[in-house]
């Protein structure tokens, strides 16, 4: 998603149709942050994909392990003074793990209360 709109609004600007200066895009979603983030989530997806009849701590292992590595995504674009998850990115990725998770066949409101997790935020332990 956001690789896709900065890529359209590159375009916009090529064809005139959004100033540079108004561009922004590119800033906000780095190539760092896209492919750092794109590689965490393709190892979620192969690591859900990989369970079979999976208890609640094998979900929670597998959100937690890619939690923990888009914490490093996070300070890896921070170090290098780039923009690194905001709110609206934060909340995009939440919603991305509870789809998947629901994909997979697994309840997540229900995943979160048998484990005390409140809100049901099963992306307890970021740190962006």
């Amino acid at each position: 998603m956001w690789r896709e709109r900065v890529e359209e609004e590159a375009a916009e600007v090529a064809r005139g149709e959004l100033a540079p200066d108004d561009a922004s895009a590119a800033h906000l979603w780095s190539d760092q942050l896209i492919a750092g983030t794109d590689a965490v989530l393709a190892g979620f997806e192969a690591e859900l994909g990989a369970l079979v009849d999976p208890s609640d701590q094998d979900v929670l292992d597998v959100v937690r392990r890619a939690v923990l590595a888009l914490n490093q995504v996070n300070y890896r674009v921070g170090d290098a003074g780039l923009i690194g998850y905001e709110t609206e990115e934060r909340n995009q990725l939440g919603r991305y793990f509870k789809h998947s998770l629901a994909e997979s066949g697994i309840n997540v409101a229900a995943l979160a209360a048998r484990n005390d997790i409140p809100d049901g935020d099963i992306t307890g332990g970021r740190d962006w």
